[in-house]
C-alpha cells in the first residue's frame, strides 16, 4: 500500500479505469481493476463467501451490516497477505495485527495495488439525535465508482458511479433523490437495500429511478452476484 496524497495532485488520478463491479449482497461490492480485487463492506447480510479471492478489503464503518469483525479475522488468518483499509475506530479494533490494518481519513489518496482509491468523508449520516455518530469513511475507486457507506458525502471530484444506498433508518427517498442529483454521476446502482422486502425494492427503485434518471444518467438496482462492466 502507497499513501502519496502528500507527494502527488489529486488530479494526476483522474482518469477512469476499466473495471468490474458485482454486488454481494445489500452495501457490499466485488471490484476488480488491473488484476486487483477489492471487496467494500463485507457485512451481515453480505455473501458469506464475499471475501474470498481478495486482494483488500475496503471497509467504510463499523456496523454489523458493512463488517463482521469475526469473519474479517477469519479472512485475514486464511489469507497472510490480505490487507484492510477503513476508518480509524474500525482499525482500532484490530490493532493487534499491525501493518495489515491501516487507518485511513478524508482526503488520503492511496494507491492498492495499482489502482487509486481516494477517501471522503468522516462521520456517519445521523439516525435519531440520542445516537452518537461514528466514524465513516467512503471510497472512490479507480476514479470510477464511490462507496459512501452510510452517509451523503459528495466527493470533491467528478464520479462516474454512485453506489446509492436505497433504504436505511438514516436516509429518506428525496435525500437520496437529491443525493444523486448533486453527485450527478453517469450511473447510479442502489445498494443498502437489505432493509426492504421485495415489495419495498420495487417502490424504492421506482422512485430512485423516476426521479434521477435522464438521457445522461441511468439508475439500476443490481442483481446480486451478476457482474457489470464499467469505465
Amino acid at each position: 500500500m502507497v499513501l502519496i496524497s502528500d507527494i502527488a495532485p489529486r488530479a494526476a488520478y483522474r482518469t477512469f479505469m476499466q473495471l468490474n463491479l458485482t454486488k454481494l449482497g445489500h452495501s457490499c461490492v466485488r471490484v476488480e481493476a488491473g488484476g486487483v480485487t477489492l471487496v467494500l463492506d463485507p457485512g451481515a447480510f453480505s455473501d458469506p463467501d464475499a471475501m474470498e479471492g481478495a486482494d483488500a478489503i475496503l471497509v467504510t464503518h463499523e456496523h454489523f451490516d458493512h463488517v463482521v469483525p469475526d469473519r474479517l479475522r477469519a479472512a485475514l488468518d486464511a489469507k497472510p497477505d490480505l490487507e484492510v483499509w477503513t476508518n480509524p475506530a474500525v482499525a482500532a479494533q484490530f490493532a493487534d495485527l499491525g501493518g495489515r490494518v491501516h487507518a485511513v481519513a478524508h482526503g488520503d489518496v492511496l494507491d492498492i495495488g495499482g489502482v487509486p482509491v481516494h477517501v471522503y468523508g468522516a462521520k456517519h449520516a445521523s439516525i435519531h439525535r440520542d445516537i452518537p455518530l461514528v466514524d465513516n469513511v467512503g471510497f472512490l475507486v479507480g476514479g470510477e465508482v464511490f462507496h459512501p457507506g452510510d452517509a451523503l458525502t459528495v466527493p470533491e471530484e467528478p464520479v462516474a458511479t454512485l453506489l446509492t444506498p436505497a433504504a436505511a433508518p438514516w436516509l429518506k427517498v428525496a435525500e437520496a433523490v437529491d443525493y444523486v442529483r448533486e453527485v450527478a454521476p453517469r450511473r447510479a446502482l442502489l445498494i443498502h437495500d437489505a432493509v426492504l422486502s421485495d415489495a419495498g425494492r420495487e417502490v424504492h427503485t421506482r422512485l430512485l429511478t423516476g426521479l434521477t434518471e435522464n438521457p445522461d444518467r441511468t439508475v439500476a438496482l443490481p442483481v446480486n452476484g451478476q457482474a457489470l462492466k464499467l469505465g
